[in-house]
């Protein structure tokens, strides 16, 4: 598991309890990961100002058995984020011919499961819920993706848009994020999914939003997205994949999770208009039964 969960995920559960110096080590590994992955602990030591003992204390709490341990997951966190999309289908096409790796079914499969696994074993449930109530009792939510998170985002949207009106896309055809975000307010929410690399109009989006007194809730999948500090609610996934992108597998799962939690608070009136949607698809000839 690479530096961006393993280490992220403990921190998140951990960091709390950190006393101020290994706070201040973590935050520095997180910033750091290339200094920390290609130069010597005394170094490191010395650029952050901080006693190699402290980072050997920071591991250790973290759940690490040593230093060396949090600093391989570096080096294969550094290794991943430096390979260009383009070098990594080229080394998936190399894969495949050599024959060496297990087929790439049971590669993706495995991966997918494990993020979801990393993702319901490692998720703030308070912070789910808070999330979640927010978006319960805000009199809008809008929705945000770009880039590879569109389609997720519009995902979300039209299963939203099965129990309740309130849910909006912030961008898209036809849509106006400005026009969106004008209104938007204290009794007010928006979700992001944003994950690398980093479109600039998520993160001023969520800036946005926050100055405006909205409840913002941020997916990603690193503890460096910009977007973070400014979210009430943020959540680290795990994304590892063998093929060239990363996996939304987690993200999505997430997202139903959310989707379901909204619909158990809803009450009846949700119900009904579920069963309402369902009877004008009908008519609509949009399905043809179940």
């Amino acid at each position: 598991m690479p530096l961006d969960n393993l280490f992220e995920n403990q921190l998140l559960k951990e960091y709390d309890a950190l006393s101020q110096q290994l706070r201040v080590a973590a935050d520095y590994v997180v910033a750091n990961p290339v200094d920390v992955a290609t130069r010597s602990l005394r170094s490191v030591s010395a650029a952050s100002g901080l006693a190699p003992a402290t980072f050997s204390r920071l591991a250790r709490a973290l759940g690490f058995d040593a230093y060396e341990d949090l600093r391989e997951l570096a080096r294969g966190s550094v290794y991943k984020k430096m390979t260009s999309f383009s070098a990594k289908a080229e080394q998936l096409q190399h894969d495949a011919r050599s024959g060496e790796y297990d087929p790439l079914l049971l590669r993706q499969s495995k991966a997918c499961v494990a993020n979801v696994d990393a993702m319901a074993d490692g998720i703030d449930q308070q912070m789910l819920e808070s999330a979640v109530e927010a978006m319960h009792r805000a009199n809008r939510v809008l929705l945000l993706g770009v880039l590879g998170s569109t389609g997720i985002v519009e995902y979300m949207s039209y299963l939203a848009s099965f129990f309740s009106s309130k849910y909006r896309l912030a961008s898209g055809v036809g849509a106006s994020t400005g026009s969106m975000m004008v209104d938007l307010g204290q009794q007010d929410a928006i979700l992001i999914v944003t994950k690398p690399p980093f479109a600039k109009h998520a993160l001023q989006v969520a800036e946005m939003a926050k100055s405006q007194g909205a409840f913002v809730t941020v997916i990603t999948d690193t503890r460096n997205c910009p977007a973070l500090r400014h979210a009430d609610a943020g959540f680290v996934l795990q994304t590892d994949s063998p093929q060239f992108f990363s996996s939304y597998a987690a993200t999505i799962v997430l997202i139903e999770i959310i989707i379901g939690m909204l619909v158990a608070r809803a009450g009846p009136d949700a119900q009904k208009r579920i069963s309402n949607v369902e009877a004008r698809n009908h008519r609509l000839d949009e399905i043809l039964g179940h």
